[in-house]
């Protein structure tokens, strides 16, 4: 059985999870509370010397992090992950622009919000995150104005990994109002057969 390291708000956490249950696959949840420091302690370090979540136990005791890594490592060979050169490079691309061009924005803004309570301090990066998040989202539309998902018209790892903070874009001031296409595909994704909502439990209770 495979061991999940997580925090049950992480957006990133959250990908890997929701991954498991679409699969069918059985895993333990291990909680880890990013605001305590323990993503930084000896214990976890020895797990991922980066300190960051997820990380996911393999069953012979190796670990692997990186969200969208464990997402491929999980869907190969299955409907998740296209098994030809140009499919997965598809995934690749997209899930290079969750991380670089959509979760920097989007996630950080809703980390400042919803973790931090939106403290005065940061109220000026909040605020410069907008327009980065908008530009995703603008990106997203695009893309989904003549799609049904991400790559190939079925879904992928691309999507889930595009979800995960997506969903929850409001809880870091993004209205979603003026991007019909994404929640027409928000709304496909999470009538996939196994859907959970962020926030399960290891046990996959919702």
């Amino acid at each position: 059985m495979y061991r999940l390291f997580g925090d049950s708000l992480s957006g990133n956490c959250y990908k890997v999870q929701l991954l498991l249950h679409y699969l069918g696959e059985d895993y333990e949840w291990v909680p880890i509370d990013i605001l305590r420091g323990e993503t930084q302690s000896e214990s976890f370090l020895q797990r991922n010397p980066n300190g960051k979540i997820p990380v996911l136990e393999l069953e012979d005791g190796e670990y692997l992090w990186e969200s969208n890594a464990i997402l491929n490592f999980l869907a190969d060979g299955t409907d998740y992950l296209p098994p030809d050169a140009i499919g997965r490079a598809r995934v690749l691309q997209w899930q290079f622009f969750e991380q670089y061009s959509h979760e920097p924005y989007i996630a950080v803004a809703r980390f400042i919000e919803t973790y931090l309570g939106l403290p005065e301090d940061r109220t000026a990066e909040y605020e410069a995150k907008r327009a980065g998040g908008y530009r995703a989202l603008e990106v997203m539309e695009k893309h989904l104005d003549a799609a049904t998902f991400f790559v190939r018209g079925r879904l992928s790892v691309a999507d889930i990994s595009l979800y995960a903070y997506t969903h929850v874009a409001h809880e870091g001031g993004f209205s979603l109002d003026r991007f019909p296409a994404v929640r027409a595909w928000l709304a496909r994704v999470s009538a996939h057969p196994g859907h959970v909502l962020m926030a399960a439990s290891g046990e996959g209770a919702p």
